[in-house]
């Protein structure tokens, strides 16, 4: 993509996720006729519980930080520990903030970067609620986080990469932040086949975290080519039962499904 259509499809994206952020339903990244079926087909906990977050989870964050979104649960891969520092590349509201703030502690913190302000404000809102400490939202973009370098010492994101127009600018950004031996520990789509045009080319399908989509190869290579090492790319066949769903009546399961991706920042 050229600049000019990288600023496009961004600035659509940010639209569309703000108009969720000020809407009094949660959703998906785009319309209803286009994924996630249609407003009350499915509540926010029995999406969230398919993309495997528990009820303990769901239920210890601010009432409004979960929107339903995601293709997945990275706090199930990032092992989190006590007084670690982490990253949410595209924190949305702020729901895996809030459980990330729960595992890494008092002495721990975590970042939440969105390029939304909708969205932050949302997520502000509710750390309030919450009185959480230790979390602090930055309004910014993955391709130019506003983070300091080598401070960070795990990055998750849910299902927002693939809503990147410059993937590989993002990773190395990522690269850039994380300490050395800095863990990336992220759910996002893969793409399994070739998009039909009519998909590729629709901006909703975009937006709905399908027509982004990388390959595996691809993915493993922009990691190795932004430094990444012990790259693991684990697609999940059973996600096809929701991301169904995303575009009723259409086959996009048959070209993505969720993954869960994992690289590491050499210690030397």
């Amino acid at each position: 993509m050229n600049k000019n259509k990288n600023d496009k499809t961004r600035e659509a994206v940010r639209k569309n996720y703000g108009k969720i952020a000020s809407a009094a339903e949660p959703g998906c990244g785009c319309s209803a006729k286009t994924c996630c079926g249609a407003p009350g087909e499915a509540t926010t906990a029995e999406i969230s519980r398919q993309l495997g977050y528990s009820e303990a989870e769901m239920s210890g964050v601010p009432a409004g930080a979960n929107l339903g979104l995601g293709c997945g649960n990275p706090q199930a891969i990032a092992a989190l520990k006590a007084g670690e520092t982490v990253l949410d590349l595209g924190s949305g509201a702020g729901f895996d903030c809030f459980l990330a703030a729960g595992a890494v502690g008092e002495t721990g913190r975590v970042i939440g970067v969105d390029m939304t302000p909708e969205m932050l404000a949302k997520a502000r809102e509710n750390a309030g609620k919450g009185n959480f400490k230790n979390i602090d939202f930055r309004l910014g973009e993955l391709e130019n986080l506003p983070v300091a370098d080598n401070i960070i010492d795990v990055i998750i994101s849910n299902c927002v990469i693939n809503l990147s127009p410059d993937k590989e600018r993002v990773f190395h950004e990522g690269f850039r932040v994380l300490k050395l031996g800095g863990r990336l520990a992220v759910s996002d789509v893969v793409r399994t086949a070739e998009l039909p045009e009519a998909v590729a080319n629709d901006p909703a399908m975009y937006s709905g975290c399908i027509a982004g989509a990388s390959s595996i190869a691809e993915l493993e290579e922009m990691l190795a080519g932004a430094g990444f090492k012990e790259i693991k790319i684990r697609p999940k066949d059973e996600s096809r039962a929701f991301i169904r769903d995303w575009a009723p009546g259409t086959n996009v399961a048959d070209y993505v499904v969720s993954a869960t991706i994992e690289a590491v920042k050499p210690k030397s």
